[in-house]
């Protein structure tokens, strides 16, 4: 069972709000002793998902919170937006695929960088994509 030990959610409307929402999840992972390069998978997978948001889904709501589960502590990211929606998300998890000229890092990158991912999208309402990025994992 995840248990939630601390949370800040932040309204992600336009560029200028991504350089705070990245200091944010960087303060979170400092706090719980994160190692510096899981610190960078964090925030590297953030970064992606946040410029996802703003660019497909005209901004939205990004939740920081630490976790815990057992003797594992971890950041869990999720996401929110109401834009149009992932049609296919099989397709949009594939590697290369990608509907704007972006990093190609895109969704399969991202859950490369993470100890776990989810998404979930309907269209017309939106997406939202929940990740965690583990202490030690």
């Amino acid at each position: 069972m995840i248990v939630v030990l601390n949370k800040d959610k932040m309204v992600i409307q336009r560029e200028q709000d991504v350089v705070p929402f990245r200091n944010r999840v960087k303060e979170y992972a400092v706090k719980i002793g994160m190692s510096l390069v899981n610190q960078t998978k964090l925030i590297t997978a953030a970064s992606e998902l946040v410029r996802n948001m703003l660019k497909y889904g005209g901004g939205g709501e990004a939740l920081i919170e630490a976790v815990s589960k057992g003797r594992e502590n971890g950041i869990r990211l999720t996401f929110s937006d109401k834009g149009p929606g992932i049609k296919d998300i099989q397709q949009a998890m594939k590697d290369g695929f990608s509907t704007g000229k972006s990093l190609g890092l895109g969704l399969p990158g991202t859950k490369r960088l993470v100890s776990e991912f989810d998404i979930k999208s309907a269209v017309g309402k939106g997406t939202t994509v929940t990740i965690i990025k583990w202490k030690n994992g």
